[in-house]
């Protein structure tokens, strides 16, 4: 039996490939936000227009998620990861020489989302490697690559400032070969693979009242995250008239708090329950979005954006605490759904704020709104906990489809 399911403790090298795939991705994911300030001074767009261009790759990046999750389980983490890491050539290749007209930018925006479909391929390769104890540490790490928005929102605007924005998607290219390299050479499958499953099997989690709750806290945390990074940039440029770098440089440190928490917040989970720290974090988030909505000055709102991608981080972790140990046989599947309606929440965060803007004139009115939908999330959560004894604190015992059959 031993020979069958070797018990695993880890792979660094694994862990550290999907971590550095992750990472570019997340660089290639928020690339147009990141550039949003000069695209939209050069292509002279609108509040609505803004918020839509950098809002696309994550809905396209989000909706990807679920079928190449699904792929993953079935044919191979590192096939499926390899595969995006090549695919990424085409959308820098049309940005660069066809970035002049919105549609082919909406465009090129469309493909990029394809890098934040790795959400669903990078995290269960490296989930499968690790036991249920250490699921929260393993996948905090390898998520952490969402550091990649740090890095994005530092370079691009001073390489954009000097060589000018359509350049930025050529030089992409460059971080992006080495580490398509390292992943080839790094990367490798769990000798405990996923055995594909019929799809009639994976369908049945949809049923599974759980994978919704994850989706709902996930659209919360994580479509926080994604969203706010992506557009942070305009709304700093718009409300505050800062410089594009001066904006570039306060949405990286502001990130790096939501990044590089991200993994005590699976650790935390791992130690006090993802639902336990959940239901603390989600009240944070919405108090976030309500000080925000005041329209304070310049230093008090980066101090509050930090706080709120804190609180957003650790939600994160919290959330990939608990999924890989609810659905262990699914996790590829069950990753990219959660993933992307996680993704949808930071599609409509910018659309919302830039509608709205373009509506009323004014951001208040859309951070009252996500001040709210955080507030009832909260609300929801600390009810399900008092209505369903599974959701106390933490699953001790992973659950697979055969087990919800019974259920």
């Amino acid at each position: 039996m031993n020979e069958q399911t070797p018990k695993l403790n880890g792979h660094k090298p694994t862990l550290f490939a999907c971590f550095l795939q992750f990472d570019l991705s997340f660089m290639l994911w928020v690339l147009l936000g990141a550039l949003g300030i000069f695209v939209a001074e050069s292509l002279h767009l609108n509040a609505a227009q803004k918020g839509l261009l950098v809002a696309i790759p994550i809905l396209s990046g989000s909706l990807l998620r679920i079928p190449l999750g699904l792929l993953s389980d079935r044919v191979g983490g590192k096939r499926v990861g390899t595969g995006i890491l090549i695919f990424l050539y085409l959308p820098l290749l049309f940005g660069w020489i066809g970035g002049d007209s919105l549609p082919v930018l909406y465009s090129v925006g469309l493909m990029l989302g394809v890098a934040g479909a790795s959400f669903a391929v990078a995290l269960p390769l490296a989930s499968r490697w690790y036991p249920p104890e250490r699921q929260g540490l393993a996948m905090g790490i390898a998520a952490a690559g969402n550091s990649g928005t740090i890095i994005t929102n530092l370079v691009a605007p001073r390489l954009a400032n000097v060589y000018g924005w359509h350049n930025v998607f050529v030089l992409a290219m460059i971080p992006l070969t080495i580490v398509l390299i390292a992943f080839v050479l790094l990367a490798k499958e769990s000798p405990n693979p996923t055995k594909g499953q019929p799809v009639s099997n994976y369908i049945r989690i949809f049923r599974t009242g759980d994978l919704w709750w994850f989706c709902l806290l996930y659209s919360v945390t994580f479509g926080g995250f994604v969203g706010l990074g992506s557009f942070l940039p305009l709304f700093l440029r718009d409300q505050y008239q800062v410089s594009p770098i001066t904006a570039g440089y306060l949405v990286a440190m502001i990130a790096f708090v939501g990044s590089g928490i991200r993994p005590i917040g699976g650790w935390l989970a791992d130690r006090v329950g993802g639902v336990r720290l959940l239901s603390f974090l989600l009240f944070g988030i919405s108090l976030t979005y309500f000080l925000c909505a005041q329209m304070p000055g310049l230093a008090a709102i980066v101090v509050i954006l930090m706080f709120g991608m804190a609180c957003l981080g650790l939600g994160n972790g919290a959330v990939f605490q608990l999924v890989p140990q609810r659905f262990r046989q699914e996790i590829g599947l069950a990753t990219g759904i959660v993933g992307a309606i996680g993704g949808v929440g930071g599609f409509f965060l910018p659309t919302l704020l830039g509608n709205l803007k373009q509506s009323f004139g004014s951001y208040t009115s859309g951070f009252i709104v996500l001040a709210c939908v955080a507030l009832l999330a909260a609300i929801m959560l600390r009810f399900l906990v008092a209505i369903q004894h599974g959701w106390k604190f933490s699953w001790r015992v992973p659950q697979t489809v055969e087990a919800l059959e019974e259920t």
